[in-house]
């Protein structure tokens, strides 16, 4: 187990009121120097491993930081109280564009802004109360760790999942570097806004595409249902054929999904990059297709997708459609993506919306070949296209079949019996496209030798370390390029002179399997040691859902090759996934320097002290919706702690004599204590610290109540003290070690309190009386009472009289601890 925490001088002088400043430095130092919090691997109860994603080091911890962070914390210690052997590490993602764009501007190291950022940001997690295990902290930086993503790429390559290749990509012109799809937002690069241009260039790619039906598979994880759809729906599974026509440049291979609408084709559209293209464009029409092709290159594939008027151009060429002969002409339009099925679509207006939007403008054929179900014939000038599955007509022998999935499986089989087409599944998941042409990330552990050409680095030369004190140039372009000393090097192959690659690994490497790391953050013979595997899987992963196709796909994929490899025998990453929402601004807009709407949580540590801050970023809203910062909002999670206090330590509570029961007090307790572990179960954080302060008002009332001074009110005192602990665990700490736990330990190595069922349960129900439907009063009685005694109390209530005087009765009906209803005419 881990060691008790050095026991304060209680007899030190008390604060008469709560000061946060005069307690929470002093915890925070002792369970630093007794290891409270550091993991023990044999330390007793059952695992669990609960993580947070790992923040950027850009220096400084938000309160979006703060608000993904200390609820997993309370959850994590409230499972330790619960007599869990929890593990609760945090990392750094310190490789990417800002640190190198921050030391081009300040002229200095990407390493030195790194470091001391990173030292900075420990210090912010310590001052918010966590429980982290510091002795597991990494960044991703420190060569010790990227050697192994580049043992994994090396690995994967000698598996077929690394391979290079000339394609289109995305290229951001001001960070000089390619962007996964994943990293266009909007036409945008998602780090500096710059709009994003295609460009030709040799890659590297990881063939994630080889797992995509395996990550449509989601029955080893618990995962939000919004996350597993946003994944179904970028994976992009589509089941349909493949159809040749004949084309002046060959046969030419289009992927459909509605293969029972092929008659239907009336025209052929390429994407811009599709290799045919040049020799399908007669001479009359080449600079059109030129000028067409060139405007086509300087948009996105996302600006391409979105609505808008449709544009294109005719090649001039016809293709022949397989079935009717009938000779069909070929266009080039965006809407049309290289990367998708084949690059070019048999385009059916009359039943597809952008088909028909390109026919309307370009004044095609549109053929009706699907009718709804009982409907008449298509017009000869129709408005809008019929899209749904219908009923197959002007189709020869299909004519009559339903459309749609009920007939694809048949009509594709007569149609590869014809030689024209065969059933084909296809996916809108592209290769991760992961190299970047950027300095600060883990270098690619391959050289460029003349007589052997790609080679991988030798494993025992790993790692293939960034040079030191490189120069960055002005327009961006990786020093990497430039740096003679650090490209020349040896062939593994034939020991001859050859040049290392330049380019760096895309950073989701990093995230990709850090979690395998905090098991053996220092172990030299592999990733992470293999018997720290029982440590497996993480139980609880949390973290914003803006990461579900980007690390959180790349991280499932990761683990799925691991398996493979035999490296771990789970299949997922995490057992369990939960996504928190997003503190804005008080204008309810998102957080940014520009906007002036930014929290700093360092200032309300230094007004209000970090337990107030926490409290407040759980009760402020729905963890998993979060909303808007409320400035004004924190002085109630404040002056509630104060309370708590005074509750505490103070003699007497001014106010009425009141007149609760034992049994009322630990009602109140022991419902309490249940709620609050309910909801902890199922990460409700808001309605725990709205529960803990309504108990507060009950026990300032007990206070002053027979109850005070009583066995009842002690015991009340210490479990309220012990549900204090997960959430506010630096005051939880100065009222246990005060009342003289101390004796046992800290706060946060009790055990959770257990519920007295019995106290938690009230004898008597307070339920609704209606007359009529309409209700006119409420009646407190027993759990146990009969039909005829509910009935009884309900028709004493004076309202109840009134409503029921002179009518017929004609019915009663009593639910039982639910509702009394009295029907009259």
């Amino acid at each position: 187990m881990t060691t008790e925490p050095t026991k304060p001088n209680i007899t030190e002088p008390r604060p008469e009121r709560y000061n946060p400043h005069a307690t929470e430095q002093k915890w925070q130092d002792s369970w630093e120097k007794s290891g409270l919090y550091t993991f023990d691997e044999n330390g007793k109860g059952e695992k669990y491993y609960a993580m947070t994603m790992f923040p950027y080091p850009s220096g400084n911890l938000h309160i979006g930081h703060w608000y993904a962070n200390v609820a997993p914390d309370a959850r994590a210690r409230w499972m330790r109280m619960r007599g869990y052997n929890v593990l609760f590490p945090m990392a750094f993602d310190a490789f990417g564009l800002p640190a190198e764009n921050a030391a081009i501007k300040n002229k200095t190291d990407p390493a030195v802004w790194t470091y001391k950022n990173i030292e900075y940001m420990t210090g912010q997690f310590k001052r918010m109360g966590t429980m982290i295990d510091w002795s597991r902290k990494f960044a991703t930086s420190d060569p010790e760790y990227y050697r192994w993503n580049q043992w994994f790429f090396i690995e994967f390559w000698k598996r077929g999942l690394v391979y290079k290749k000339d394609g289109f990509v995305n290229w951001c012109p001001q960070d000089q570097t390619v962007l996964a799809n994943e990293q266009v937002v909007n036409g945008h690069c998602e780090r500096c806004g710059a709009p994003v241009e295609k460009r030709n260039l040799s890659q590297w790619y990881m063939k994630i595409t080889d797992y995509a039906d395996e990550l449509l598979d989601f029955s080893h994880t618990d995962m939000p249902e919004k996350v597993r759809l946003m994944q179904t729906n970028w994976i992009g599974k589509s089941v349909g054929a493949e159809v040749t026509f004949g084309t002046p440049a060959g046969p030419e291979t289009v992927f459909t999904t509605r293969p029972d609408t092929l008659i239907g084709a009336t025209f052929l559209v390429l994407a811009p990059e599709h290799a045919k293209v040049k020799a399908l464009t007669t001479e009359e029409q080449q600079g059109a297709v030129t000028a067409y092709v060139a405007a086509a290159g300087r948009k996105t594939d996302v600006e391409r997708q979105q609505e808008g008027e449709k544009t294109g151009v005719f090649t001039g060429s016809f293709a022949t459609h397989p079935i009717t002969g009938h000779q069909l002409p070929i266009w080039v339009a965006d809407y049309v993506l290289v990367t998708y099925g084949t690059g070019s679509i048999m385009a059916v207006p009359a039943h597809d919306e952008r088909d028909f939007a390109f026919a309307k403008k370009f004044d095609l054929p549109i053929k009706e070949v699907i009718r709804p179900e009982g409907g008449g014939a298509m017009p000869q000038d129709p408005e809008e296209p019929y899209t749904g599955e219908g009923q197959i007509v002007n189709s020869g022998e299909f004519d009559g079949l339903p459309g749609g999935k009920a007939s694809i499986a048949a009509i594709v089989a007569k149609l590869e019996e014809k030689g024209v087409a065969k059933a084909k599944t296809t996916y809108r998941l592209r290769d991760w496209l992961f190299a970047r042409q950027r300095y600060w990330g883990t270098p690619i552990p391959f050289v460029h030798c003349e007589k052997c050409g790609l080679q991988p680095v030798a494993q025992d030369q790993l790692p293939v370390k960034l040079p030191d004190h490189v120069t960055f140039e002005a327009n961006g372009q990786s020093p990497l390029k430039n740096n003679r000393e650090w490209l020349a090097t040896t062939c593994p192959n034939c020991g001859g002179p050859a040049e290392r690659d330049t380019d760096t690994m895309d950073t989701f490497v990093d995230s990709s399997w850090y979690m395998y790391r905090y098991l053996s953050p220092h172990y030299h013979d592999g990733p992470f040691d293999p018997s720290k595997a029982n440590l497996l899987p993480v139980d609880l992963y949390t973290g914003g859902i803006e990461h579900a196709i980007l690390h959180l796909l790349y991280s499932r994929f990761w683990t799925k090759v691991m398996r493979d490899m035999g490296l771990t025998d789970q299949h997922e990453p995490f057992a369990r996934l939960r996504n928190q929402g997003m503190i804005l601004g008080e204008d309810g807009e998102k957080m940014s320097k520009s906007r002036g709407n930014v929290v700093d949580p360092d200032d309300l540590v230094r007004e209000y002290g970090a337990d107030t801050v926490r409290s407040f970023l759980m009760f402020i809203a729905p963890w998993e919706l979060g909303g808007p910062w409320d400035s004004q909002g924190i002085n109630g999670p404040s002056k509630w702690l104060s309370r708590v206090w005074n509750l505490f330590f103070e003699e007497k509570v001014a106010g009425p004599e009141e007149k609760l029961t034992d049994a009322e007090v630990r009602y109140a307790v022991h419902s309490t204590l249940k709620k609050v572990g309910d909801d902890f179960g199922r990460m409700s954080f808001n309605t725990i610290i709205a529960a803990l302060m309504e108990l507060t008002n009950t026990l300032v009332k007990a206070k002053r109540s027979p109850v005070y001074g009583t066995p009842v009110w002690e015991e009340a005192l210490s479990i309220f003290n012990l549900m204090l602990a997960p959430v506010v665990p630096h005051i939880a700490e100065e009222l246990y070690q005060q009342r003289g736990g101390g004796q046992q330990g800290s706060v946060h190595t009790a055990s959770w309190p257990t519920v007295d069922e019995a106290a938690a349960t009230r004898d008597t129900v307070t339920i609704g009386v209606q007359v009529s439907g309409k209700v006119r009063g409420e009646v407190n009685i027993s759990r146990t009472a009969t039909q005829e005694e509910a009935l009884a109390a309900a028709k004493a209530l004076p309202d109840v009289q009134r409503f029921t005087e002179g009518k017929t009765v004609v019915k009663e009906i009593y639910v039982a601890g639910r509702i009394i209803n009295i029907v009259v005419r």
